[in-house]
């Protein structure tokens, strides 16, 4: 199992979902700004309490979890 040790999980914090060190930024929001975009600086300088570090791991933990599973796609005829 991978460790993602900047990746948190409180139910008091937005409502649970996965968010960077506890703080009030979800995972899924910088997921979003790199998959639009933005690069790590610009994404600092809009969240100055974030460090390359956390959206690295952002980026690992989104990869970690669509490769967690596999499923067949079978269509209909």
């Amino acid at each position: 199992m991978t460790s993602f040790d900047r990746i948190t999980f409180d139910p008091q914090i937005m409502g649970g979902q996965a968010c960077v060190r506890g703080m009030r930024i979800p995972v899924s929001l910088i997921i979003n700004l790199v998959a639009n975009g933005k690069s790590f600086e610009q994404i600092i300088k809009e969240f100055p309490d974030l460090e390359e570090e956390d959206i690295q791991q952002c980026l690992q933990y989104a990869s970690w979890l669509a490769k967690e599973e596999t499923h067949e796609w079978i269509t209909a005829r």
